[in-house]
């Protein structure tokens, strides 16, 4: 029986630093949103700062993951 590669569906190594630049972009727009428009107050600092934190947060850290751990195809 031959080994096959268990990520040949997942993304690609080209796809994964794509991801991980947008993430930091992403990250760096909200920064620059945030030091012009100032720390919003009330709930749209859950907008803001926690969905955006949360969405380019876990696409930089899975992209770095699986860079490191090599899990692409």
């Amino acid at each position: 029986m031959t080994e096959k590669n268990p990520w040949r569906y997942g993304p690609t190594r080209g796809e994964l630093w794509f991801w991980l630049w947008v993430s930091a972009g992403g990250l760096a727009l909200t920064g620059v949103a945030l030091a012009v428009r100032g720390i919003p107050t009330g709930p749209a600092i859950a907008e803001v700062v926690g969905l955006a934190g949360v969405v380019f947060g876990y696409l930089g850290g899975r992209s770095i993951k699986r860079l490191i751990r090599r899990e692409h195809p």
